[in-house]
């Protein structure tokens, strides 16, 4: 599913759509409220959430990303656990790259599968037990800040800075898995992410809230050896933002022929691959896509597309090494 565009509108404009859901979001927003004064479970090791407070995509796992190479920096086993969203496994299972397809565990476990322990649990208390047992020195939770089965010892809020909390509401009246501003009372830290003209933006509708100190940081293309300028490319993509990922080509030179826009997570079906490959064949173009739909292709046709890959790099890692200093990591 695609969000809906009036979830994106100026907070001042909501549209009528927004107005006629909006009571729907109240009981919504209650419900969330109510789940979170739940129990959960106190691990022995320090749980990391990284999370966010709308519905779809943010930025959340290249974060983890970051955390883990950050982590792994400091001398810790890092583990992640994730609810292994478009898997078919409920866990707890360790996610092995070399057994299991982005079917069985999902492609964001998949891909961070390559970095550190990934754990894919439908429970995410079991998945946080079962990392423990396997001796983690810390766990990141890859999303579930809206989960109330294990106690955190520490929530990052990820947030695009070009979408930010759309406009204020909550699902289904916009975005918001929780209200703005009792989401960020329970955050240890906000990190935004977008090149500064978003930065800008951002922080001029919502910077009053955001508590202090803030992070913020961009995605950036790694190079791996591949000169985008001047290749014609025809891209795919099934992410939360496809744009932002055709606009991160053009950026890099690359000439970009046509962008294919798949809904989040879609399924990289046989014949959908190979109508984008005789596509791109008729017009002189090579097929390319992210890395986390990367984790999706068929293994044969991992070697005729191109993955960009971008990852994280934040303006000043202050708060969080000050964050990683109070949990003794």
């Amino acid at each position: 599913m695609r969000a809906p565009g009036f979830w994106y509108a100026a907070p001042d404009r909501p549209g009528f759509l927004a107005r006629l859901l909006s009571p729907l979001g109240w009981v919504y927003a209650d419900a969330t409220a109510r789940r979170l004064r739940q129990p959960g479970y106190r691990a022995q090791v320090p749980v990391i959430c990284v999370g966010n407070l709308v519905a779809g995509g943010a930025g959340k796992t290249p974060t983890t990303l970051a955390l883990i190479e950050r982590l792994l920096a400091r001398g810790h086993k890092v583990h992640v656990v994730s609810r292994g969203y478009g898997g078919s496994l409920s866990g707890p299972v360790q996610v092995d790259g070399r057994r299991h397809s982005a079917a069985e565990v999902g492609d964001e476990p998949l891909l961070l599968s390559a970095f550190a322990p990934v754990w894919v649990a439908r429970d995410r208390a079991a998945g946080v037990r079962a990392a423990e047992a396997a001796g983690a020195h810390v766990i990141l939770m890859d999303d579930g800040f809206q989960n109330p089965s294990v106690k955190l010892a520490l929530s990052i809020i990820v947030v695009d800075a070009a979408k930010g909390f759309g406009n204020g509401r909550c699902i289904p009246a916009g975005p918001l898995r929780e209200p703005v501003a009792a989401g960020l009372a329970r955050a240890d830290l906000v990190l935004t992410i977008g090149p500064p003209d978003q930065q800008a933006a951002f922080t001029k509708r919502w910077g009053p809230m955001i508590p202090q100190p803030r992070l913020s940081g961009a995605l950036k293309p790694l190079a791996m050896g591949l000169d985008w300028s001047g290749q014609r490319v025809l891209a795919f993509a099934g992410i939360a933002d496809p744009a932002r990922f055709f606009a991160t080509l053009q950026a890099e030179g690359a000439d970009l022929v046509r962008g294919e826009s798949l809904a989040d997570h879609a399924q990289l079906s046989e014949t959908l691959l190979r109508r984008l490959e005789a596509e791109a064949n008729a017009k002189g173009a090579q097929l390319v896509t992210t890395e986390k739909d990367a984790a999706r292709l068929p293994p044969n046709w991992r070697a005729k597309v191109l993955t960009l890959v971008v990852r994280l790099q934040v303006d000043d890692w202050t708060a969080m090494d000050a964050a990683f200093k109070r949990l003794g990591l």
